[in-house]
């Protein structure tokens, strides 16, 4: 694995495949229109395969890598869906194959110029890269507002320097694509309390928290969250709006547009 890997999620592995929010069809059939082909797509930092499991209607074959054993451990299964362990700046894919290369809320992670050098490699003729993610989530003010601060003030110290790019929607990083635009998308859930305070929980800085005090800081918060929430087995209808970049990959080594 790389030197210096961090992995803040394997602890969770199962808890991170029940509370993460999980991506609208709609997403995924607008990536498959994105290539030439649909014959393979590469889900990079497949997690426990959300992503993956989405595209595997839409390709032939669909393969998810991850540096995490853990997360693959816990990934969905479905037919036409491979997982692979390699990290995404040395993967397992074969040169040339992927038609579909995509990053879901995974590009801080990665060492980006290598990164970039395995997506010139991977890709098949017309093939497309997309990369999106996701901020903070939207729902009732009280809690909205409630969420915020624990995010910013109480677990503000615990985000890693790659937080930043997500709050900037990955814009300024380059990328190896004639850029289009994208449809607005959006995860969107009716939690209950017990499911919001389960994806908390799934936070790298919730790890990193951990890790450094041996305590759980959402089972801090969650009194003063269960006071704005309402009566316990009420539902709220949570959103996290998506960032999109994705387009056409440039052949780089070919020195095309």
């Amino acid at each position: 694995m790389r030197e210096g890997f961090r992995d803040w999620f394997s602890r969770d592995s199962a808890s991170y495949a029940r509370f993460r929010p999980r991506y609208p069809t709609e997403l995924f059939q607008w990536l498959a229109t994105l290539p030439a082909a649909r014959r393979v797509a590469w889900d990079c930092c497949t997690g426990n395969g959300q992503a993956a499991s989405g595209l595997a209607g839409h390709f032939e074959l669909v393969v998810g890598t991850d540096a995490s054993l853990a997360q693959l451990r816990a990934a969905e299964s479905r037919p036409g869906l491979r997982y692979a362990a390699c990290l995404g700046e040395a993967s397992a894919i074969a040169p040339g194959s992927a038609d579909l290369i995509t990053v879901g809320q995974a590009l801080h992670w990665l060492d980006r110029e290598r990164f970039v050098t395995e997506v010139i490699r991977a890709a098949a003729p017309g093939a497309a890269l997309a990369i999106w993610g996701y901020n903070r989530l939207e729902t009732v003010p009280a809690v909205s507002e409630l969420v915020s601060r624990f995010h910013t003030e109480t677990m503000g110290p615990y985000w890693t320097a790659e937080r930043k790019l997500v709050d900037a929607g990955y814009a300024g990083i380059a990328l190896p694509i004639e850029e289009v635009s994208a449809p607005r998308f959006a995860v969107e859930a009716e939690l209950t309390l017990d499911e919001l305070v389960g994806y908390l929980r799934t936070w790298s800085a919730v790890a990193r928290y951990r890790a450094a005090h041996g305590d759980d800081p959402v089972e801090l918060f969650e009194p003063g969250l269960r006071r704005v929430w309402g009566k316990p087995a009420r539902t709220h209808r949570v959103a996290w709006p998506l960032f999109v970049r994705a387009g056409r990959i440039r052949n780089q080594q070919a020195g095309t547009a």
